[in-house]
Order: structure tokens, then C-alpha cells, then sequence
């Protein structure tokens, strides 16, 4: 952990599942991202990730959301990230600060050993300021095919503690990109709330570059989703950088 203290100071396969039902939500800025299950053993990463809605619609546009998060991997099947800062603006209303979390990704299979590497996210978010904190588990699925890597992730969310909602809710999303170098890989995201009725899809690029005379790397993800269904946001602009080392 005393690299990653430094680190901070420097710095086609889809799947569909059914869902229970829930009280409707707005989504958070770890609505849209799709987690690899891939854990590689002592790295650390610096996170900041969020995104932005354009709409006509009073009750979407300006809509936002952001997160500041590190994390360290101590073995080579676990990795832990705290979640330093969550930010949310919803339309006509003020940003704020809105509170912590603590993420855990396990990797579950070898990676190439089995059909598809296999992983569960388990993770637990506080507010500030009081109120009933929210656990977040489910399976996330890999596939690489040559150039080719699908992923979907399938995640369940509960409320607990002192006026917690009695539901669970779910959601479901698919990043599927072609390798065109390390540096360039364009593809597709889609992602599902079904108990917000809320459908979007669209195309993203990422990629990664080495960081010269170090053992760094920078991630980056950007992209915008459009709205499949009139409960969904018109266009959701996803960013997304992250600083990976040992």
C-alpha cells in the first residue's frame, strides 16, 4: 500500500437475466462502467471516472455524476478500491458530495482456463449524511476471442439499514471491443436498468499506453450511450481515466 500512497501523491456475446423487482432510482456513476474480472496481482490503480447527460427533457439534462477512487490488489485473485469521492448533480439542483464506498472485485477462474474468466463484485456504499447504505453484488463474465473481448456484468443492489427499501434492484451491461492496437480499441456498451425501464446503448473507444521509464500505465475510456426507449436519457458522455502501477 506505501506505492499506492505514493501513487496519490503523484498523480458477439450478450447475456440477459430477469430481475427482481425494485424502487425506482437514478443511476450513479458505477452504473456505467463494466468491470473485467481480471485482478493482477500488487497493482494499484488511480481512478477518476464519471458522466454527463444532454437532454431536452427538464427531468434529465444536466444531470451528472462522478467518482474519485484507489485501489491495490493483494493477491492475485482479490482487489480492494475506496471510493475517496462520489459526486451527483441531478437537473435543476445543486452538486454535492454524496458520499463513500468500498468495492471488492474477486477473480473467480484462471484466466483462458474455462469458456468464459468469471469474477463477482461485492462492494458497500455509505452516504453522507446519514441514511440507509446500499450493497452491490454479481457475477462479471469475460470472453476474448483474437482481437475481440466481451464483457457483461450482472449486478444486484440492497439498501440496508435504518429506512432501507425492502426491494433489491438490478442491472445488467455489455462492453464488447475490437483490439486495434493496446492505445485503440473501439466498440459497443450497453446497460439496462429494468426497474427504471431504462435501456442505452453506444459506441466507446479505449485503450491503454505505457508510461516511459516507469512501471505505469494510463487507462482511458470515452463514449457516449443513447437512450433505446423514452425512460432512458437521450445521450449519456461517459469519461473515463485511470493510472495503473506496482
Amino acid at each position: 500500500m506505501t506505492s499506492l500512497i505514493r501513487g496519490c501523491r503523484t498523480a458477439g456475446l450478450v447475456l440477459l437475466a430477469a430481475a427482481a423487482l425494485a424502487v425506482t432510482r437514478r443511476a450513479q456513476a458505477d452504473d456505467f462502467i463494466v468491470y473485467s474480472p481480471h485482478v493482477v496481482a500488487t497493482q494499484n490503480e488511480i481512478e477518476l471516472r464519471g458522466y454527463s447527460v444532454t437532454d431536452g427533457r427538464g427531468d434529465y439534462d444536466g444531470e451528472r455524476a462522478a467518482e474519485l477512487s484507489v485501489a491495490h490488489a493483494f493477491n492475485g485473485w482479490w482487489k480492494a478500491e475506496l471510493y475517496l469521492a462520489e459526486y451527483e448533480r441531478e437537473p435543476g439542483e445543486v452538486g454535492k458530495l454524496v458520499g463513500y464506498e468500498f468495492e471488492n472485485t474477486f477473480q473467480l477462474s484462471e484466466p483462458g482456463r474455462y469458456w468464459a474468466d468469471i469474477g463477482l463484485l461485492a462492494s458497500y456504499g455509505h452516504p453522507k449524511g446519514g441514511g440507509p447504505g446500499e450493497l452491490e453484488f454479481g457475477p462479471l463474465i469475460e470472453k476474448t476471442v483474437g482481437r475481440f473481448d466481451h464483457r457483461v456484468n450482472l449486478v444486484w443492489e440492497k439498501e440496508i439499514g435504518a429506512g432501507a427499501a425492502s426491494k433489491t434492484e438490478f442491472r445488467y451491461s455489455y462492453q464488447g471491443t475490437y483490439a486495434v492496437s493496446g492505445a485503440f480499441r473501439p466498440g459497443l456498451e450497453a446497460y439496462g436498468r429494468p426497474d427504471d425501464d431504462a435501456y442505452q446503448a453506444g459506441p466507446i473507444v479505449a485503450g491503454e499506453w505505457h508510461v516511459p521509464h516507469s512501471t505505469g500505465n494510463v487507462e482511458y475510456r470515452f463514449g457516449v450511450l443513447l437512450g433505446i426507449n423514452a425512460a432512458a436519457p437521450r445521450r449519456t458522455w461517459l469519461a473515463q481515466l485511470e493510472y495503473e502501477f506496482f
